[in-house]
């Protein structure tokens, strides 16, 4: 009988210990300082934008959130009412334990799962370097603009090229987390983000996609890892190609006036595809700006095509990265006609033309491009 009592009690105690399903989740949340009744809610992003997922309200400083988990582990943000920012975690099987910062929510910290484990340890390394970043541009603020006012171009591209070797320290921060946890989703997360870009290194891409956890491989963002690689090798099969005349559009100015591909022709003339949602491409913008200022002069011309939605964003990403060259927009995000005329199905894109329109370089960003501006309009 004292036999069948402990194998019953053990029994009872592994039950009771596995509190989330396989499938299921708990998020245990803590604010401190944060009033009852406010409101925190539980967001994903897709391809059209924000999601919202569930709405709770904060008791004494705590609050809980459960569900099952329909599609596997994916990023989710933990935002606030009246509260700017959103705080991202991956929402998979297991307690998840959020802590919120109330004043940032950036700040706020997760633990509790294996993969909110690795981007806690991500996210630390991350910010070592993101603060060495901002303390260099913030020391380097004035002498960056007294070179932009002298149109002073061999210190911007010191400058330039000294704050991309932060990016690049970033971006192998990044490859080494997806190297070192094959079963962390946010592994597959970042292989998906780099599997997205226009110069996505495919044979490497592939090589760490065989190396994920087979569970890993069935989440979605490893999915899109694929269906993007299909994509970037279609790409070069299709669309207008170097040699091609480059089809000509007509779309509306950020005022509204029809503008056409054909008028806004130089001796050189490049068209280039982004977003004001698009960060890679506002990352790329004081590269473009430099050499059109530097270029335009000499017979460069940019027609910029925007895969925005609203007017007013688009408009302002304008203005506050001093873009001041020819800009048109459908309004229409992916489904943009001209995006569809080049095949475009990632930004930024670039094609470079001649004075006749024929494509003479596409897919060219930073040096590359320079390089290329520079040996025709010697």
């Amino acid at each position: 009988m004292k036999k069948v009592l402990l194998v019953l009690l053990a029994s009872i105690a592994v039950v009771s210990c596995k509190k989330v399903a396989d499938n299921e989740f708990i998020i245990t949340g803590k604010a401190e300082g944060v009033k009852d009744g406010s409101e925190i809610y539980l967001n994903k992003q897709d391809s059209m934008g924000v999601v919202h997922v569930d709405t709770v309200k904060v008791k004494d400083g705590k609050f809980q959130m459960e569900g099952k988990l329909k599609n596997g582990p994916l990023l989710h943000f933990i935002q606030m009412k009246d509260v700017q920012g959103g705080f991202p975690f991956v929402l998979e099987s297991g307690e998840i334990e959020i802590k919120i910062n109330k004043d940032t929510l950036g700040k706020s910290k997760v633990s509790g799962t294996y993969s909110n484990d690795k981007l806690t340890e991500y996210t630390e390394a991350y910010t070592k370097i993101d603060k060495k970043m901002q303390a260099f541009q913030k020391a380097n603020m004035s002498k960056w603009q007294e070179a932009v006012a002298k149109n002073d171009t061999v210190t911007r591209n010191v400058l330039i090229k000294e704050n991309k070797k932060f990016q690049e320290e970033i971006k192998a921060l990044s490859l080494n987390h997806i190297e070192k946890y094959p079963k962390s989703f946010i592994s597959v997360y970042f292989l998906e983000q780099f599997s997205m870009q226009p110069d996505a290194d495919i044979a490497k891409i592939k090589k760490l996609y065989e190396a994920l956890d087979p569970e890993l491989k069935k989440a979605k963002p490893a999915k899109n890892v694929l269906k993007n690689l299909k994509l970037i090798e279609a790409e070069k099969t299709k669309g207008p190609s170097v040699g091609a005349a480059a089809p000509d559009f007509t779309a509306p100015s950020p005022e509204g006036k029809p503008v056409s591909l054909k008028q806004s022709l130089g001796k050189l003339t490049l068209v280039d595809f982004w977003a004001s949602w698009c960060g890679p491409c506002r990352k790329e913008s004081p590269n473009v700006v430099a050499l059109y200022n530097e270029f335009h002069p000499k017979g460069l011309n940019i027609i910029s095509v925007s895969l925005d939605k609203e007017a007013a964003k688009w408009k302002e990403a304008i203005v506050a990265d001093k873009l001041a060259w020819t800009h048109v927009s459908n309004l229409k995000y992916w489904q943009d006609p001209i995006a569809a005329q080049y095949n475009v199905k990632s930004i930024p894109a670039m094609f470079l033309l001649d004075e006749n329109g024929v494509i003479i370089a596409k897919d060219l960003q930073g040096e590359a491009l320079k390089t290329k501006v520079a040996s025709i309009l010697k």
